[in-house]
């Protein structure tokens, strides 16, 4: 389906953490198209500033018409940091759902991966998967230090949680949580850091299919600015290099497709 340009009227925002913040805004449409992880465009109301944010999609709820974001603010005086000063009631347009969405979500012992910002697509996905498969799939926060989010997670999913710092969870990384859990993962989802995600992708290597979503710097977030390119392991059909477009060709990659 293509995307929309919808007019969002917003429903609660709160800050969750430092600098992370919770949206809920209604847009029917667009609630009703989404799939686990794909994302919008958030326009802000400030003549200063044309470009739009691209904000991952936490939540959607197609009966209620609502969609559920959580975002960082980057620092002062951008985007994000408007964002989170607008108050319910205040309508922004809104354009989605944009990009491509995990595959294969009927896949025997799924894992989903989540690090940092990377962390709020992955609870959309594993609703969808708790819905699809009947039973909840494990699930990998891997946090800074402290927790946002992860009693959000505890309806759909078995969660185990890992920090830098080891405030929270087990010290380490989201790997070293996927293998205290002593299982073998059927099929890999991941959000998050480059870094965490080309381990993934060297841990997927032996044989494991695993669909990674990437952070880059969108501008037009719908493929025509060529301003967030990723090397690819492929010829890419449309710029005919090794390229893709992470807004319109991802985010969410086959991990061996990408070069990290």
């Amino acid at each position: 389906m293509k995307p929309i340009m919808e007019k969002g009227r917003i429903l609660s925002q709160k800050e969750i953490a430092k600098d992370i913040f919770d949206l809920v805004l209604t847009v029917p449409g667009i609630s009703q198209m989404a799939i686990p992880g794909q994302f919008v465009n958030v326009y802000l109301g400030d003549p200063s500033r044309m470009l739009p944010r691209p904000i991952s999609i936490a939540g959607a709820d197609a009966e209620k018409g609502e969609l559920r974001l959580i975002y960082r603010v980057t620092g002062k005086k951008t985007g994000t940091e408007w964002i989170s000063r607008q108050e319910a009631g205040t309508e922004l347009d809104i354009l989605g759902p944009l990009g491509n969405g995990y595959q294969d979500l009927d896949g025997d012992t799924p894992v989903l991966l989540g690090g940092g910002i990377g962390i709020p697509p992955m609870l959309y996905l594993a609703k969808v998967i708790y819905e699809k498969q009947g039973k909840k799939p494990h699930v990998i926060l891997g946090y800074r230090d402290l927790a946002f989010m992860t009693e959000d997670f505890l309806p759909f999913a078995e969660v185990t949680e890992t920090s830098d710092t080891g405030e929270t969870g087990i010290k380490g990384t989201v790997l070293d949580g996927l293998a205290s859990l002593g299982i073998k993962p059927g099929v890999l989802y991941a959000c998050g850091p480059k870094p965490m995600l080309a381990a993934i992708k060297r841990y997927a290597a032996a044989g494991i299919p695993a669909y990674i979503s990437l952070e880059e710097r969108m501008a037009c977030g719908v493929g025509a600015c060529l301003g967030c390119v990723t090397e690819t392991a492929g010829v890419d059909a449309h710029s005919q290099v090794k390229n893709a477009r992470v807004c319109k060709d991802g985010p969410v990659f086959p991990a061996e497709s990408v070069v990290l």
